[in-house]
């Protein structure tokens, strides 16, 4: 079969260049629906903590039921997205998700908030392993490395739901603001939910053409074609599509665990200023609750535009170098935000360490994805979702023990060895 130019792999799909549009909008949609959702509730977590007289270090633990509830349930919504397809388990999980932000305003004390951020990370976690699965799918038959983008939408849902929970932090209690979110939640959910169902997760137009800078139409990837779409037509044997996800060899689950590292270190980043950058500026810079949401606005702000350039910068630089140069830049960042002792400076080193984060993950699921279908993405989410499993108390008792601001420069050191991994492992992964 003659080679395909990447540039018109969009408009060669036979037949398929409206619905591989109309996907990537309705997936894109649901990535921003995530952020909207789970920023809508960061940004209430000083309000939740007064409620519940939590401690900074039980605060901590109870913020650990949403890493927790994602790790447990990630490896097993691979399996679900391998068996039902990645569309169904999306909408299914976005109900869910709209549900369960509704939740924690109702508690009255640091268990019972662990027990329903369980719930609420559950939904988050399964979320994401599903409609980044189907990202994988899309991205392999667009030929371009556009994951940033979907990453972008969630970075600027989070932005509006951050910045509109700083307008109604004054004035509206969280248990309305996030009734709020999860009726929004549903109605989004409902009117993007027919577009998903309806169309089958697409498949790459042929099996390799081209070498490491495109990872996403060569090679082990075709195992994301297996059950939830056997019978697509096209250049493909069934019998091989299905028989891919296991003949994945053990160099791509070596990678794929690399790629999970990575993801580790730059979840336990995004986790830190989601779950206590409000409060260190609230608490330790006396910020008024407002200003305090802001700070996480700053960041999903300086997130999203280095998603909507991650594209390019990919083309550019290549995955090694994107990895390595966002880690550094991340790393300076989080020292800038954590240790300023002005507010401006905080809000500044928020952005910057938004911009080093930025690609580091849709990079890090992006190619674990490639490697193993979605059973690499689970892989990587589940270790990248361990960071912030490890974050939220990790940071609660270095708070305890010497202070925030000393607890958030963790984020910094972690960032670093990210940027390390990517450039010790640059032969290995040839990106």
């Amino acid at each position: 079969m003659p080679q395909i130019n990447k540039t018109r792999t969009r408009d060669t799909a036979p037949g398929h260049g409206n619905d591989l549009t109309r996907l990537r909008i309705a997936l894109t949609t649901f990535f921003a629906l995530d952020g909207f959702v789970f920023a809508g509730w960061v940004v209430r977590i000083p309000a939740i903590k007064e409620q519940t007289g939590a401690s900074p270090s039980t605060l901590g633990l109870a913020l650990l039921g949403v890493s927790a509830g994602a790790v447990i349930t990630m490896m097993f919504t691979g399996r679900l997205c391998g068996r039902y397809g990645s569309h169904p388990v999306t909408v299914a999980c976005a109900v869910l998700l709209s549900l369960s932000v509704t939740l924690p305003p109702l508690t009255h004390s640091a268990a019972t908030l662990g027990a329903v951020l369980l719930l609420f990370g559950a939904a988050y976690g399964s979320i994401n392993v599903a409609f980044n699965s189907a990202a994988v799918d899309l991205v392999a038959a667009l030929g371009r490395p556009v994951m940033p983008t979907f990453h972008a939408a969630f970075s600027l849902g989070g932005m509006i739901g951050a910045g509109l929970g700083g307008l109604v932090a004054g004035s509206l209690s969280p248990t309305l603001h996030l009734l709020g979110l999860g009726i929004i939640g549903l109605l989004v959910t409902a009117l993007t939910a027919p577009t998903l169902l309806r169309l089958e997760p697409p498949r790459p137009p042929e099996h390799a053409t081209a070498g490491p800078e495109r990872p996403t139409t060569a090679g082990p990837e075709r195992s994301t074609a297996g059950p939830e779409h056997p019978t697509t037509a096209g250049p493909d044997d069934p019998a091989t599509a299905k028989a891919a996800p296991h003949r994945v060899t053990p160099r791509a689950r070596r990678l794929v665990v690399v790629f999970g590292l990575i993801a580790l270190c730059t979840a336990y980043g995004e986790g830190a200023l989601a779950d206590w950058g409000a409060l260190h500026l609230r608490q330790d810079l006396g910020s008024s609750a407002g200003v305090a949401a802001a700070g996480y606005s700053c960041f999903a702000l300086a997130m999203t535009v280095g998603r909507l350039t991650g594209t390019t910068l990919l083309e550019r630089l290549g995955r090694t170098r994107t990895v390595v140069l966002g880690g550094g830049v991340a790393a300076a960042g989080m020292l800038l935000g954590a240790l300023a002792p002005a507010l401006w400076a905080a809000l500044l080193g928020y952005s910057v360490a938004g911009l080093g984060l930025a690609n580091l993950f849709p990079v890090a699921v992006e190619r674990a994805g490639a490697l193993a279908g979605p059973s690499g993405v689970a892989t990587a989410s589940t270790l990248g979702y361990g960071g912030m499993l490890l974050g939220p108390p990790a940071i609660g008792f270095m708070a305890d023990w010497f202070s925030l601001p000393a607890a958030l420069t963790s984020v910094a050191v972690l960032a670093g060895v990210a940027a390390a991994i990517g450039f010790a492992t640059r032969r290995a992964t040839a990106g």
